[in-house]
């Protein structure tokens, strides 16, 4: 079963399309939350990233990940697909 990756993103955001082109890749479907279009997410996104404020904050089945960095090295490291169902 694939997991479910929500994506808090802007679209000004280099990382943000960065970890986003990693996810597509894969093939792997998110739900992207536009914190420049939708401002009132990023009080949601900052409590759930535990104090994070910088996007993308990336979560894989509710749990935070971290940012673009983060999945990336995930993803060297061999442990990105697992955690994504793949």
């Amino acid at each position: 079963m694939t997991a479910r990756v929500e994506i808090y993103a802007t679209q000004s955001c280099p990382y943000c399309y960065r970890a986003r082109g990693l996810l597509d890749r894969k093939g792997v479907q998110y739900e992207l939350i536009d914190v420049g279009r939708a401002p009132e997410r990023r009080a949601e996104m900052t409590q759930r990233a535990n104090g994070r404020r910088t996007v993308p904050q990336i979560f894989i089945d509710g749990q935070s990940m971290g940012g673009s960095d983060e999945i990336h090295a995930l993803d060297r490291a061999g442990k990105l697909d697992p955690l994504l169902g793949l």
